[in-house]
C-alpha cells in the first residue's frame, strides 16, 4: 500500500483534535457541577481516555472493523491482523487506529456528565471499559465497519448516532438509575436548582469543544488528497460551524421569550447540541439543511432538557442526554430529510423518497436498542456487586473529599488547616502588648477622638461609583466583602436550565469604613447620594462606635493607626 502524506497529516492532525476534546468536556463537566466534584470529575474524564485506550487496542478495534460477520468483526488483541479492507486510501493502519481510538473516548466520557456528582469512582471505571471494550466498538462495526447497517446504506459520517446517541444512551440509563442527587427533588416532587460552580469553565469548554469539532467532522473525510475530499472537507467545516451557530442564537431567542432572560448555560448546551446534530449528515447536506438542523436542535435541546428534569425526574446535571443522546437521533433522523445526494442517498425534500430516512429510523433505533440492554445489564450487575451510587454521607461531603482524599480543587482559594499554611517561627513573630483603652471623661468631651465604622450593604454594580466618591471626601481605606441578604425586595424569580430559581438571597457587597478625620454625616451622605435610585434594595447604611484602632504592623493606635503612612 502506498501511503499518502497529506492523507496521513490530516488523519493525524483530526486524531489530535478530538483528543483535546477531553479537555472540553472535562471543563463543561467541571463547570456545571459544584466545586466539591471538581477534582472527581477531572479525573474521570482522564481516565475514560486512558481506560479506554489500551482496551480498544487490545479488543475493541478488531471488534470494529475486523471483517467477521455483518454484527461482529473479529477478536484481534494487538491489532495484528491485516485492515486493508476498511482502511482509507493512502492511510497506515496505526493512524488510522489511533484516529478511531479517540472517537471511542469520547462516547466513553459523556456518560460522566449525567451521572456527576453521584456516581463511585470504581464502578465509573468499570462501565467506562464496557462501553470501550464492546458496547461502542459492536454499534460501530455495524455502521461503520461494514456491518449490516452499512450495507443497507445507513449514514452517519461522523457519529451523531455511532458515538454521541450511544454516549447519550448509557447516560440516561445510568441516571435513572442512580437516581437524583440529594436534594434535587422536594416533597412535591418538583425540581430545586443546584448551580453549577463556574460558568467560565463551562464556556471555556464548550469553545474548546467548537474548535476540536472541526477536527471531529473535518478530518473524518479520512483524506485531502483529491479534488472531491477538498470540497467535502470545506462544505464539512462550514455545515459544522452554521448548525452550531444557528442552534446557538435560537435557543438564546426561545429560552429569553420562554423565561423572560436568554438562559446562558442552556445556551451553552445549544452550542454542543447543535455540532453534534449536524455530525452524521454535514458532508451529505448543503447549508440550508444544515441551518435547518441547527434551528431543530437549539429547540429540541431545551424542551428535552426541561422534559428530563421536570416530567421524567431524572437528574442529568450537564444536559448530557439531552444534547447528546436526543439531538444525536434527531440530527441523525433529519440527513434522511435534507441529504441532497452528494455522498450518500437523497432525502425526502430531494427526492429521494421515505426509504432512506426509513433506514435512518432503523439504524437509530436498533442502537438505541443494543446499547440500552447492555448497559443496562452492566449497570445491574455493578449495583449487585461493588455499588453505583457513593453513599449519601460522600455524596454530601463531595466526591473530591471521599474518593479521592482530594480536600479541594481550588486549594488557592481556601484555608486548609493541614496543608494551607504553616505556623511562622517563634522569631519571627513581633510581640505588641496590648491594653484595651480606657475611657475617661476627658477623653469623652467634645473634641476627643471618635472612631466611626460605617458599614454600607449595597449593590455589587453600586461598588465603583461609591468607591470613587469615598476617594473624593479623602476616606483612603476600605474593606468590602462579597456577601448574600435579602430586604423588604425579598428576591424575584430567575431560571436556571429551565428551572425556576427561588431566590431569597441576593448578592450584595458590603463595605466597611472606619472613619475619625471626615465627618460621619459627610460619608453618609455622600454614600446616599451615590447609591439612591428610588427602587427597593438600594441598601442600607449601619453606624457603630468603635473603641479603638491598631496597626498591626506598627502598632500604632487610634487615629495614628487610621491615616496613610505617607
Amino acid at each position: 500500500m502506498t501511503f499518502s502524506a497529506v492523507n496521513t497529516i490530516w488523519v493525524l492532525l483530526g486524531a489530535a483534535l478530538v483528543f483535546f476534546m477531553q479537555a472540553g468536556f472535562a471543563m463543561c463537566e467541571a463547570g456545571f457541577t459544584r466545586a466539591k466534584n471538581t477534582g472527581n470529575i477531572l479525573m474521570k474524564n482522564l481516565m475514560d481516555f486512558c481506560i479506554g485506550t489500551p482496551l480498544y487496542w487490545l479488543f475493541g478495534y478488531g471488534i470494529m472493523f475486523g471483517a467477521g460477520t455483518a454484527l461482529f468483526g473479529w477478536i484481534d488483541p494487538f491489532i495484528m491482523k491485516d485492515y486493508g479492507h476498511i482502511l482509507p486510501a493512502g492511510v497506515p493502519l496505526w493512524a488510522y487506529a489511533i484516529f478511531q481510538t479517540v472517537f471511542c473516548a469520547t462516547s466513553a466520557t459523556i456518560v460522566s456528565g449525567a451521572m456527576a456528582e453521584r456516581t463511585k469512582f470504581s464502578a465509573y471505571c468499570i462501565y467506562s471499559a464496557a462501553i470501550s471494550l464492546f458496547i461502542y466498538p459492536i454499534s460501530g462495526h455495524w455502521i461503520w465497519g461494514g456491518g449490516w447497517l452499512a450495507d443497507l446504506g445507513f449514514h452517519d459520517f461522523a457519529g451523531s448516532t455511532c458515538v454521541h446517541m450511544v454516549g447519550g444512551v448509557c447516560a440516561l440509563i445510568g441516571a435513572k438509575m442512580l437516581g437524583p442527587r440529594i436534594g434535587k427533588y422536594g416533597k412535591d416532587g418538583k425540581p430545586r436548582v443546584i448551580l453549577g460552580h463556574n460558568l467560565s469553565i463551562a464556556a471555556l469548554g464548550v469553545f474548546i469543544l467548537w474548535f476540536c469539532w472541526f477536527g471531529f467532522n473535518g478530518a473524518s473525510t479520512v483524506g485531502m488528497d483529491s479534488d472531491a475530499l477538498i470540497a467535502s472537507a470545506s462544505l464539512v467545516f462550514f455545515n459544522t460551524n452554521l448548525a452550531a451557530a444557528v442552534a446557538t442564537l435560537i435557543t438564546m431567542i426561545f429560552t429569553w421569550l420562554r423565561y423572560g432572560k436568554p438562559d446562558v448555560s442552556m445556551t451553552f448546551n445549544a452550542a454542543l447540541a447543535g455540532l453534534v446534530g449536524i455530525t452524521a449528515g454535514c458532508d451529505a447536506v448543503n447549508p440550508f439543511g444544515a441551518a435547518v438542523i441547527g434551528l431543530c436542535c437549539g429547540l429540541a435541546v431545551v424542551l428535552s432538557v426541561e422534559f428530563f428534569d421536570k416530567v421524567a425526574k431524572i437528574d442529568d446535571p450537564v444536559g448530557a442526554i439531552s444534547v447528546h443522546g436526543v439531538c444525536g437521533a434527531l440530527g441523525t433522523l433529519m440527513t434522511g430529510l435534507f441529504a441532497t445526494g452528494i455522498s450518500t442517498m437523497k432525502g425526502v425534500f430531494y427526492g429521494g423518497g421515505f426509504k432512506f430516512l426509513g433506514i435512518q429510523l432503523l439504524g437509530v433505533c436498533s442502537v438505541i436498542a443494543w446499547t440500552a440492554v447492555i448497559i443496562t445489564i452492566v449497570f445491574l450487575m455493578i449495583r449487585a456487586t461493588i455499588g453505583l451510587r457513593a453513599s449519601a454521607e460522600d455524596e454530601m461531603m463531595g466526591l473530591d473529599r471521599s474518593e479521592h482524599g482530594l480536600h479541594t480543587a481550588y486549594s488557592g482559594f481556601t484555608i486548609m488547616a493541614d496543608t494551607a499554611m504553616q505556623e511562622p517561627e517563634p522569631a519571627a513573630v513581633q510581640t505588641v502588648e496590648y491594653k484595651a483603652p480606657v475611657r475617661t471623661e476627658k477623653e469623652k468631651a467634645p473634641g476627643a477622638p471618635v472612631y466611626t465604622n460605617v458599614r454600607i450593604i449595597c449593590r455589587p454594580g453600586s461598588l465603583e461609583a461609591l468607591e470613587k466618591a469615598m476617594n473624593r471626601i479623602g476616606i483612603t481605606g476600605m474593606t468590602v466583602t462579597n456577601v448574600m441578604g435579602y430586604g423588604t425586595q425579598k428576591g424575584k424569580p430567575e431560571y436556571y436550565r429551565g428551572t425556576p430559581v427561588e431566590v431569597t438571597l441576593l448578592p450584595k457587597v458590603q463595605v466597611d469604613i472606619v472613619v475619625s478625620k471626615v465627618p460621619v454625616s459627610q460619608v453618609i451622605e455622600t454614600a446616599r447620594g451615590v447609591l439612591f435610585t428610588g427602587h427597593i434594595g438600594d441598601g442600607k447604611i449601619f453606624v457603630q462606635d468603635v473603641e479603638n484602632v491598631v496597626r498591626v504592623r506598627t502598632g500604632e493606635e487610634g487615629y495614628d493607626a487610621l491615616q496613610s503612612e505617607e
